[in-house]
């Protein structure tokens, strides 16, 4: 039963300033070829030489599910031919490459995609060409018999992320008048290509032919290919990549028939065309286009279709094999904990063993994809310089991961393993697709620690040198305010007097200390435990342990700008400004040593974070 079609929405070649630049280009691409008359409607199934020839839509869709669209993008029509490479693959994942490559080639055939001719070996050229699409639906029917179409149907529909329909009207147009698909059916049951009943396989490949799509639809499918089969709307997997990778390869040899030479050549993007008047091009990690318009040139190609395509590679030097990605990019900032520790305030005896080790721990900030080529640029550079104790990589800014890179990746680690140096992961989520491809690859391996966030896998990493080095790390221990920094240089009967003003407190696991926004009114010690200070935002700014200050800058403004929470159960001497206010009129050296104190721990922290900003400008 014919289904509605979607609604056709009206359009306009008019655009401003205000829209996107990619969009603006192809409403420009679309005004300029609008007027385009060459070509001729397919008639040779005449419920195709119906089409409207003044249609023409333009659609691009990107990897991460923005769809641009200009002109007659919701006109529907069938896919014909476009059918092709989704059921190719669709036929490679369900029976398997082994079964489909018996029976189909994988060369190009140069010759018209309708020819009755098949390779040496009695069998289709590729499964581009009506024989070997045919090829394909018989060996679909074979596998799932009477429900061989609705397979193929939902699975199309998988591809465009929605439900498609069939023209029944172009079905029986089509059945009628194909004869030479059925000399082509014939010719390949004679050669036991086709096992099944030929009258059979082709109704299910007339049915293929007529589906509905819009040349949105068809740049959504488009884009599914080129996102290693994964629908950029539904986020589904529709098929592996190893049917993808071998779908776009003979798309990139045979999708275009006998203008498949000229059409690599010149546009440089694996395409496939369909008699409908559509034309839909995958090009790998980046995007995918769909056109509409159904005259056609002597090829059997969409005019206007061909002339996007073309003017859109070359606009934005899109030819798949013109990349010009430079491994050295890959590393954004490489460094030591020398220059960048972590926002742990460390007490002397930490301060002392690090300062000592520094280059024991070395960070490498990873940006864009994880490929062969990056891996192996940044383990080369590893491998070059003093080797560190612990290396973290930092990956919050890797967008995706190649299986290629995956598995160096996984052999570099390993090779880390073996000298005794630690792999520390930073800034990946355990639920990406870049975290499932690099376990699969290290998963077996024992020396590796993840952290969500660099700063704690820095501080990890340190405490590590800490132990090794023979420093201790007690969060139980409890100190006493002569071991703060702040009050360093203050005699006993100065810190006895303070001590006196002093009440000491107790909070509980992730207890808000002091609130950000709040009135300054106390000085804390930190008698026990550790607190973190972060921003209003979220961002942590400092960590802290027993014999640490904080609540400090109540000294110099009346208002709370961060927040202090309790990591663990904590302890601290609190006193009220007023008090402490006082305990400096009366000890006037004792606050003046103090106020200097401040100032060296503020001038140590902006020295800290001057480096950061170092590393980040410099990366």
């Amino acid at each position: 039963m014919k289904r509605s079609p979607p609604p056709v929405t009206a359009t306009t070649t008019a655009w401003s300033s205000s829209k996107p630049p990619l969009l603006r280009f192809l409403h420009t691409c679309h005004a300029d070829f609008l007027p385009e008359a060459t070509g001729a409607v397919a008639d040779y199934i005449p419920e195709l030489g119906k089409a409207d020839p003044t249609h023409f839509g333009i659609s691009l869709a990107t990897l991460d599910g923005h769809v641009y669209e200009v002109g007659d993008t919701r006109v529907p029509f069938t896919i014909q031919s476009m059918s092709k490479p989704f059921v190719f693959a669709l036929a490679l994942d369900t029976l398997g490459a082994e079964r489909v490559e018996s029976v189909i080639g994988v060369e190009p055939s140069g010759d018209p995609f309708n020819s009755i001719r098949l390779n040496a070996e009695n069998h289709p050229f590729n499964a581009m060409v009506n024989a070997g699409a045919i090829a394909c639906s018989g060996l679909l029917h074979a596998d799932k018999g009477d429900g061989a179409f609705e397979f193929i149907r939902q699975a199309l529909g998988r591809f465009a992320g929605r439900e498609l329909d069939v023209d029944e009207a172009v079905y029986a147009s089509e059945s009628a008048t194909g004869d030479r698909n059925r000399a082509i059916g014939y010719l390949l049951r004679t050669n036991s290509v086709i096992t099944e009943n030929v009258p059979a396989v082709l109704d299910v490949y007339f049915r293929q032919c007529s589906i509905l799509v819009t040349a949105r639809d068809t740049a959504v499918m488009a884009a599914t290919l080129a996102n290693r089969g994964i629908n950029p709307l539904t986020e589904e997997q529709v098929v592996t990549p190893y049917a993808i990778a071998r779908t776009l390869s003979v798309m990139t040899s045979s999708g275009m028939y006998d203008y498949a030479g000229e059409w690599i050549y010149r546009v440089g993007i694996p395409a496939k065309s369909g008699v409908g008047g559509g034309i839909l091009a995958a090009l790998p990690a980046r995007l995918g286009l769909g056109s509409y318009s159904p005259k056609l040139d002597k090829h059997g190609n969409s005019v206007r279709g061909i002339k996007v395509c073309e003017t859109l590679s070359a606009h934005y030097d899109l030819h798949m094999l013109n990349r010009s990605d430079d491994a050295r990019h890959s590393i954004i900032a490489d460094y030591n904990i020398g220059k960048n520790p972590s926002r742990r305030v460390r007490r002397p005896q930490e301060q002392e063993i690090l300062a000592r080790h520094f280059q024991e721990v070395r960070v490498i900030e990873l940006v864009g994809t994880l490929s062969l080529s990056n891996v192996d640029y940044v383990s080369r550079r590893l491998a070059g310089s003093p080797r560190p104790e612990f290396v973290i990589f930092d990956l919050r800014r890797v967008t995706a991961t190649t299986r290629a890179g995956a598995r160096l990746v996984a052999e570099a680690f390993q090779e880390l393993a073996e000298l005794g140096v630690t792999v520390i992961l930073s800034g990946i989520k355990r639920t990406s697709r870049e975290w499932a491809t690099i376990s699969e690859w290290t998963r077996r391996l024992g020396n590796i620690r993840d952290f969500y966030l660099l700063d704690t896998a820095i501080e990890w990493a340190e405490d590590q040198i800490v132990y090794r080095y023979g420093g201790s790390i007690d969060f139980l221990e409890t100190t006493e305010l002569a071991e703060q920094p702040l009050l360093a240089g203050l005699s006993e009967a100065e810190i006895a007097d303070l001590t006196a003003l002093c009440t000491v407190r107790t909070y509980q696991q992730n207890e808000k200390v002091i609130a950000a926004g709040g009135e300054a009114t106390s000085l804390f010690f930190l008698r026990s435990g550790v607190v973190h200070v972060t921003l209003p935002d979220g961002i942590r700014l400092a960590t802290l342990t027993a014999g640490m200050a904080f609540g400090e800058m109540a000294l110099l403004e009346p208002t709370r700008s961060a927040d202090v929470l309790a990591d663990m159960s904590a302890t601290a001497y609190e006193v009220a400004i007023r008090d402490f206010e006082r305990f400096r009129e009366q000890h006037p050296r004792a606050g003046e040593r103090i106020m200097r104190n401040l100032a060296q721990i503020l001038a140590d922290r902006l020295i800290v974070a001057n480096a950061k900003v170092d590393l980040l400008t410099s990366g």
